[in-house]
């Protein structure tokens, strides 16, 4: 087991090395990547020298494209996302993952009103067959929340929960991510997609969590 800090990786778009360098500079247990990873390539072999180590989101921009899709959903580390799951890192830190956004045409929790589809399937049964993606949902939609993706994943118990989309601490949040956190036991949130590190210190006690944002690009570690 590496015994270095857990790393978490603001949205790289595209960008990898800073990541790498980071990683082997500090012997990182983990790498978590927090969306909008847009590699030019399958992700296993932008980040092959540290692969074993990564986990991550993906984020709305995962889904602009075809091969966006493909080298994120299709690469050999398509089993590291963390979206909808809890997984044990080998130090005992259970982490747990909400990738993609929310989207009006499904459901948009500001707007007060009803999600439009309880999941993907009922959202691809309505989809017109030349629209579905992989038989499914339009691409877009592949980066959009569910409620029952929430749902499923608030009966399952965390430490860390990672989401692309701020928790409400944000003035862009959204306040059904503290929910989830709160139902998940979790003691951090840590999130990218805003591209700012806002501190929401002040906030962490009526939460009953800490919650972090991690900038464009940027790197944050804790032990």
């Amino acid at each position: 087991m590496h015994p270095g800090p857990i790393l978490f990786c603001g949205d790289p778009h595209g960008q990898w090395q800073h990541i790498i360098d980071a990683a082997l500079q500090t012997d990182a247990r983990a790498v978590i990547l927090l969306g909008d990873l847009e590699p030019a390539r399958p992700l296993h072999i932008e980040l092959a020298a540290i692969r074993e180590r990564v986990w991550y989101i993906h984020g709305n921009h995962d889904t602009d494209h075809a091969d966006n899709f493909a080298n994120v959903w299709h690469s050999e580390l398509a089993d590291r996302n963390l979206h909808g799951q809890v997984i044990t890192l080998p130090c005992g830190t259970r982490i747990g993952g909400l990738g993609g956004v929310f989207r009006g045409a499904v459901w948009y929790p500001k707007d007060q009103q009803a999600p439009k589809f309880r999941n993907r399937e009922e959202h691809a049964r309505i989809t017109l067959r030349q629209d579905r993606w992989q038989g499914s949902v339009p691409l877009k939609h592949w980066s959009s929340i569910y409620p029952d993706e929430v749902d499923q994943l608030a009966a399952l118990q965390a430490d860390i929960l990672i989401t692309h989309e701020a928790p409400g601490y944000h003035e862009h949040g959204f306040a059904p991510l503290d929910e989830l956190a709160r139902r998940m036991g979790a003691r951090m949130t840590v999130h990218g997609h805003q591209h700012d590190c806002i501190d929401s210190s002040a906030r962490w006690a009526e939460q009953g969590f800490e919650s972090y944002g991690v900038g464009l690009r940027g790197l944050m570690a804790r032990p």
